[in-house]
């Protein structure tokens, strides 16, 4: 015997979320089906406006909800260091150690040949134009330790090679294959202290 289709549509779109299989989906169809009229009108509008109020700050790329995200218009940041992550968990992680305090640029994604992902798919280009700024004077590309993460962080060193930009690299406070947005803040203290120059 089969669900009605649309609790089935419910869980087939619970499905799309990472890490959730089909008896988790049932079980938040079901949940779902139980919440009040009013949450599940507060949940979907929410859905909805997830994409329709966010955009990627036209500087760093990272999302926000105005052109220039609040960090890039800071007057107090250190606008000599640009650190380069892969995606705006790690941006978050990085903050919420509190020890550093120059500019963010956010790659939306690793050079993955594997995956079809090659430069020009990530936010590689604007990086490159940040870096013609006189006031750069240090890149830390703070990308993860996995494959994809070391080749980009060697493809982004090695454009920057012939330029007056000092580039490093974080130290390995984080363990091979991990993510840096499930390190906690003394990892990621460790590892931005004791960053390396490629």
């Amino acid at each position: 015997m089969q669900y009605p289709k649309p609790i089935l549509d419910l869980v087939s779109s619970y499905m799309k979320l990472p890490g959730i299989g089909k008896k988790t989906a049932i079980r938040l169809a079901f949940h779902t089906l139980k919440m009040k009229d009013k949450d599940i009108e507060e949940f979907s509008a929410s859905l909805i406006n997830l994409k329709k109020n966010l955009c990627r700050c036209t500087i760093c790329g990272r999302l926000n909800e105005k052109q220039v995200c609040d960090i890039c218009s800071d007057p107090n940041r250190d606008n000599s260091l640009i650190c380069v992550v892969e995606s705006d968990q790690d941006l978050i992680a990085m903050e919420n150690m509190e020890g550093y305090n120059g500019l963010y640029h956010v790659l939306n994604g690793v050079i993955s040949p594997m995956n079809g992902v090659g430069p020009a798919d990530i936010n590689l280009k604007s990086l490159f134009n940040r870096a013609k700024n006189l006031e750069i004077k240090e890149i830390i590309l703070a990308t993860n330790s996995s494959p994809e993460g070391e080749g980009t962080a060697s493809f982004i060193s090695k454009i920057l090679k012939n330029t007056d930009i000092k580039v490093t690299r974080i130290a390995q406070g984080i363990s091979f294959g991990s993510d840096i947005e499930y390190a906690d803040e003394v990892t990621l203290s460790r590892a931005i202290s004791g960053r390396f120059e490629l």
